[in-house]
């Protein structure tokens, strides 16, 4: 008898939650995966990177932030943001504000958090409870940056998100002093780093195949279906 359930493939996320590319290239992962329906499967597995690993837990503006980094005024940066918006919603994602505003009707600024800590989680969530939980736990946290704006750099709001996804808060804050898990989360940077992987997100497909950069739908169901083919054969 001839299997015809999906194949499933191991996909290697390498990804920061400051990253608005990392959220919308996940989001055309997911359209991507959905073309696949009932030929593929994925099981989806988060890897640090740090875009900012010298941030100061008091954060920056985000368009200052760009201004500094990457020298553009800020007008640029705040072009380059409604293009993210854009193609955010190509993807079927949101990378507006949807949070409370002020008497004024102004939202709270848009800053850029140090991340380390957000990556022991996210580390401790595969170890503890798996790829599909550590999942939930990622894009709860591209929420609480994108749509919330919170500071992902406040150990507080690190759990109160782990517990909104069902993790327990008091073992997260145990992770969260664990020397030995900072030490892991150090070595899959620099896994990444031995891979040439610069910038993200950068997905690695059953180890096979690099894809730098948010690519759309059919690039990545192409891509898949290609490593799968080769599997079999």
């Amino acid at each position: 008898m001839i299997d015809q359930s999906p194949r499933k493939l191991t996909i290697d996320i390498w990804s920061d939650v400051m990253c608005p590319w990392c959220r919308i290239g996940y989001g055309q992962l997911e359209k991507g995966l959905a073309l696949l329906e009932g030929e593929i499967e994925a099981d989806i597995r988060w890897h640090a990177f740090e875009l900012n690993p010298d941030m100061p837990r008091e954060g920056e503006e985000r368009s200052e932030h760009i201004k500094r980094k990457y020298g553009r005024p800020v007008a640029q940066a705040v072009a380059v943001s409604e293009n993210m918006r854009g193609a955010a919603e190509n993807a079927g994602v949101s990378l507006s504000y949807t949070g409370p505003r002020n008497a004024d009707g102004d939202a709270p600024p848009a800053m850029m958090w140090n991340t380390f800590d957000a990556h022991k989680l996210l580390t401790w969530a595969i170890e503890t409870a798996g790829p599909i939980v550590q999942t939930k736990l990622k894009l709860a946290l591209f929420d609480a940056h994108f749509a919330q704006r919170r500071n992902l750099g406040q150990h507080e709001v690190l759990l109160d998100i782990v517990s909104k996804v069902g993790l327990d808060p008091s073992a997260a804050r145990a992770a969260l002093a664990d020397k030995a898990l900072a030490g892991r989360v150090r070595a899959d940077e620099e896994a990444g780093i031995d891979m040439n992987i610069t910038g993200v997100p950068a997905m690695l497909i059953e180890g096979r195949l690099l894809i730098p950069g948010a690519q759309d739908p059919e690039t990545y169901a192409n891509a898949l279906r290609r490593v799968a083919k080769k599997i079999a054969a």
